[in-house]
């Protein structure tokens, strides 16, 4: 399908055909990749589109595709490439490089910027938890992606990037078009086309052909109508959202407990805590905070295996006293067996959306709200959480289960394929040569034989994935 289907009001794009301001760019991009080979004594019958790839690999991957950039910047080859896409690590220095307006012709200089930012201090506490209650309070869907971007992406990045994808789309001109990638977790899981791309024109899913404006994403739709506006996520959103990397639940799970319980719950010492203290028309916040203090520490203990009924009483015993000695009719008490790991995980996850719900009746003013927010995420595992801009879309070409569900998803492109292969591969994008950076961990050449298989099978499925796709 070269063009949409859809009615002109509609804000939701399907069809295989590239965005006009893509195509636009393109255009004139290639006259600098014609200028850079001509200078390179390089001839080509016409000028070829050149696509490099960053990998995933967290800190590592972004250092090093900053290092990989700077050389080949060296070495003349930077205005080679037409397309630079990201997965994970790599979109971090994405987002830093294209902070700058036109950065690839002066490289040397942002280079140094973002090395300089990059070892000095970390954002102070203030600052992330100011940003979070921005998160918390300017949308819908809040999820544990907010939460990750301000204590986890902004201790690697050392800031807090507010700009956005659209509002860059025309400052780099000189620059490589850059793709950035996510998946759907729910395509995922059912083994559907989940990749998913962003750009400073539009996001969407790159094989099933459905796009919006990137401004757009996140907003709530409904059959293909924009019907409640949203912000657009902001860069440290965005990184946030590509590098939300969760290899091992169980681990990422213990981490994030006690980050929540090194990060936010300290705030107990502060003057706006003793203040709501002093208040004697403010619930007791006090008591509040000690339930979730020991929910935090519950869960951690069932993580732990560790007996964890000394806190389930203690939680018991203050709900009670929270509303006069009532019974509260939260998760049944019994002897949980923190041996069956996935038996405790279910029990675990009710008992804390119980607790929540207890305590959401009880608090509402800030933080309390977005403490228990969080744990109920935590509960349910809630990343990357959004409106489905294809929301009971009409279209046949788009699958039904996306247009089932009023939510998505969305996840590290790196738990499916460590590098974006499936966006630039789209073929109305007509690449000729594909160059792929790999950051990831241990040396590329060097994996077991299991390891080879294992990367030869996910590369062939890819490629036949894509069959159909690409040109001749």
């Amino acid at each position: 399908m070269s063009a949409s289907k859809l009615p002109k009001s509609s804000a939701v794009r399907t069809g295989h055909s590239l965005n006009k301001n893509e195509e636009e760019f393109v255009n004139s991009r290639r006259d600098i990749v014609l200028q850079c080979l001509t200078t390179l004594k390089i001839s080509w019958s016409q000028v070829p589109k050149i696509a490099l790839l960053g990998s995933g690999g967290g800190e590592r991957a972004m250092v090093g595709l900053l290092g990989s950039l700077d050389q080949l910047g060296k070495e003349g080859l930077l205005d080679c490439f037409l397309y630079l896409s990201g997965v994970s690590g790599s979109t971090w220095c994405m987002a830093s490089l294209y902070q700058e307006p036109d950065w690839s012709s002066n490289l040397e200089a942002v280079k140094q910027k973002i090395v300089q930012r990059l070892s000095g201090n970390r954002v102070s506490w203030s600052e992330a938890f100011s940003k979070l209650k921005t998160y918390f309070y300017e949308k819908d869907k809040f999820s544990l992606t907010d939460v990750w971007a301000v204590i986890v992406v902004t201790s690697y990045v050392k800031e807090i990037d507010e700009h956005t994808l659209s509002e860059k789309s025309g400052q780099n001109r000189k620059d490589p078009y850059p793709i950035y990638t996510v998946i759907d977790k729910q395509c995922k899981q059912h083994k559907g086309d989940a990749w998913f791309e962003a750009t400073p024109h539009e996001a969407g899913y790159s094989l099933i052909g459905a796009f919006v404006d990137v401004s757009k994403l996140g907003s709530q739709f409904e059959k293909g109508s924009e019907i409640k506006k949203q912000p657009e996520m902001d860069m440290l959103y965005l990184q946030a959202l590509c590098g939300s990397a969760l290899a091992d639940e169980e681990e990422i799970l213990k981490f994030f407990w006690q980050k929540i319980k090194d990060i936010f719950f300290p705030v107990n010492s502060t003057k706006e805590f003793e203040e709501m203290l002093k208040d004697p028309e403010s619930p007791p916040v006090d008591d509040g905070y000690q339930v979730l203090m020991h929910l935090v520490d519950m869960n951690l203990n069932v993580l732990n295996g560790i007996d964890p009924s000394p806190h389930d009483e203690a939680i018991r015993a203050k709900l009670t006293g929270l509303s006069g000695g009532k019974r509260q009719l939260i998760f049944e008490a019994k002897t949980l067996n923190i041996t069956d790991k996935v038996a405790a995980k279910l029990y675990m996850k009710i008992y804390t959306e119980d607790v929540c719900k207890n305590l959401s009746k009880r608090f509402r003013f800030w933080p309390f709200d977005c403490w228990i927010h969080i744990c109920r995420c935590m509960a349910d595992w809630i990343w990357g959480r959004k409106y489905n801009f294809l929301h009971n879309m009409t279209d046949e070409s788009v699958p039904t289960v996306l247009r089932k569900s009023e939510t998505r998803d969305y996840e590290d492109a790196g738990l499916l394929l460590n590098s974006p292969f499936f966006s630039v591969l789209r073929k109305e994008r007509h690449i000729n040569l594909i160059i792929s950076l790999d950051f990831s961990e241990g040396d590329p050449f060097m994996k077991s034989s299991c390891q080879m298989r294992t990367v030869k099978t996910r590369r062939t499925s890819m490629c036949l994935k894509a069959k159909g796709m690409l040109q001749p």
